[in-house]
């Protein structure tokens, strides 16, 4: 078969632990993969296609990620520092029996990335940044639950923020939704970042090419990368099952990004103007997708 496993006979049990015989479950559905992988198509391993089992598991998972944004929701504003940020999620993930995935992720310090102003990603929360009026931040945080992985960032304006920061932080927004909307089951996931970039460049601004989305469910990152700059036609097969983030990082000058911060983490923009970022998971369904966390 296309991703090199064996296959069930078709009177055997399905692969995806559904109970049901293979005829009548997954049968069709890898035979079609199989046909668009020797067509040439990049095709989904079965590995990474998430069952109705391990959905409800994300789910639950996201529920927490969720709760934890909307609680800085509630809290965010002027005055406040980093850090503090950082311990809400903290405790707000453990009380309500999670572990952020963020904290000690390849030494990563913390338990959430806080990106302020002209910070595009993986800003380390401090007691030292402290939010005043005018500033855009992403707080970026991330769920394990019972082995399940959710992810997800929201951007805040605080203050009074000026009009071009604000159009910046509503027009990424929209650019994610232009790359939700190209979300088909079957369709190709370049279809996906081409209708972001092509949005984001309509509004006269650019996206960071060296970041993108992944796979996510049972691990915090797996494949497929999710590109923002992506070709149309191309890319994996969305077959039902794929889970994945689309979290463009828009920046209101050049893509060009600055990697060069001692803490060997937090990423700026070259040319030190604003970027934002919105983040959602999503899986693939039959009839199109379902959010998962936001």
């Amino acid at each position: 078969m296309y991703d090199n496993l064996k296959s069930p006979g078709r009177n055997d049990e399905c692969w995806c632990g559904s109970g049901r015989k293979y005829k009548k479950c997954h049968l069709d559905f890898d035979e079609r993969l199989q046909s668009l992988y020797e067509q040439g198509f990049e095709v989904p391993q079965r590995s990474l296609l998430k069952t109705p089992e391990e959905i409800e598991g994300i789910k639950r998972s996201a529920a927490i990620n969720i709760g934890v944004l909307d609680l800085v929701a509630e809290r965010i504003g002027a005055g406040v520092s980093t850090e503090e940020i950082d311990k809400w999620i903290y405790d707000y993930t453990v009380e309500h029996g999670g572990i952020p995935a963020d904290l000690d992720y390849e030494g990563y310090p913390k338990s959430v990335c806080t990106s302020i102003n002209e910070v595009v990603c993986h800003g380390i929360p401090s007691p030292d940044d402290v939010l005043k009026d005018g500033d855009i931040v992403n707080v970026d945080c991330s769920t394990i639950l019972d082995g399940y992985y959710s992810d997800s960032s929201r951007m805040f304006c605080i203050g009074e923020v000026s009009d071009e920061k604000r159009r910046l932080v509503e027009e990424t927004k929209k650019a994610l939704e232009a790359g939700l909307a190209a979300v088909k089951p079957w369709g190709l996931l370049g279809d996906v970042g081409a209708a972001v970039h092509e949005y984001a460049h309509a509004q006269g601004f650019s996206v960071v090419r060296e970041f993108g989305g992944h796979g996510i469910g049972l691990e915090f990152h797996e494949d497929p990368f999710v590109s923002h700059v992506s070709e149309p036609g191309t890319g994996m097969v969305l077959a039902p099952g794929c889970c994945f983030t689309i979290e463009p990082m828009i920046n209101m000058g050049s893509h060009d990004i600055d990697m060069t911060d001692p803490n060997g983490w937090t990423v700026r923009t070259a040319d030190r103007k604003p970027s934002a970022q919105w983040e959602v998971q999503l899986v693939v369904t039959e009839t199109g997708y379902e959010l998962l966390s936001w």
